[in-house]
């Protein structure tokens, strides 16, 4: 027997500290031509937007920078945060170093230290799903838009 569904409000506190607690999303991108491509990157969440970082060379920089758009996967299958997001691309050098600084104390990961090419992806959700189990699965929606629904 599975718990009560969550309210809105609740699911909505509960997604906000997932993004503010958890430093592994599952980033999924597809190249222009539609070929998908699914990787675990490290994150940080400033309130408005998840920053990531991949070499640019990478499927995922590839795409990212070519389709602008993803959809994040967050948590395990049975208390999952679902997240369509617009993607920005930043050189390495146009992160204001504060950003770039805690980006690397959250992740053990300074990407601006890599041998690679890397660059920063600014991924703004624009659609954010979150649920435990089926009875969940009606009011999943929290974010549409970009605006958080009452």
């Amino acid at each position: 027997m599975s718990a009560p569904p969550r309210t809105r409000a609740r699911r909505r506190r509960d997604t906000e500290h997932r993004l503010g607690g958890d430093v592994d999303v599952w980033v999924a991108s597809a190249s222009p031509d539609g070929i998908p491509y699914l990787v675990p990157l490290s994150f940080d969440w400033d309130g408005e937007a998840l920053l990531v970082s991949t070499p640019a060379g990478s499927p995922t920089g590839r795409n990212l920078a070519a389709t602008r758009t993803a959809r994040l996967g967050l948590g395990p299958t049975r208390d999952v945060t679902m997240i369509e997001g617009v993607v920005e691309v930043l050189d390495l050098d146009a992160l204001p170093r504060e950003r770039a600084d805690r980006f690397a104390a959250r992740t053990g990961f300074d990407p601006r230290a890599a041998a690679a090419c890397y660059r920063w992806f600014r991924i703004i959700p624009r659609r954010v799903q979150a649920w435990r189990e089926a009875n969940e699965l009606r009011g999943r929606e929290l974010l549409r838009d970009g605006a958080w629904l009452e």
